[in-house]
């Protein structure tokens, strides 16, 4: 069985892929000094947030999605599935359109 979702959109903690040796003339830029002794100072309260907005889905397909989400972030950055937030926001199909036709007329 395939979960399909609508949009992911990922929050992760970009703390994990800054280098200390990096320059950067924005201190607010990844990869700037500033932000790379900011993101070390946090790094242990950081966590991937993932949210994923999509049509009404059954719960059983919901579970099989956050655990594939939540294995997938495990395995990328190598941190503890405790640390992954997985939010989804459903949209009723009479709430939201395509192509000019709104969903639930299709």
């Amino acid at each position: 069985m395939s979960v399909i979702a609508d949009c992911v959109w990922v929050r992760a903690p970009i703390c994990d892929g800054l280098r200390p040796e990096a320059t950067g003339s924005d201190p607010e830029l990844p990869g700037s000094r500033r932000h790379s002794a900011i993101a070390t100072r946090h790094k242990e309260k950081t966590m991937p947030v993932i949210t994923v907005q999509q049509g009404p889905r059954s719960v059983e397909l919901k579970r099989e999605l956050v655990r594939k989400l939540t294995d997938a972030m495990v395995e990328a950055y190598q941190i503890p599935a405790e640390a992954v937030q997985v939010w989804i926001n459903e949209t009723p199909t009479d709430s939201w359109g395509q192509a000019g036709t709104l969903t639930a007329d299709k």
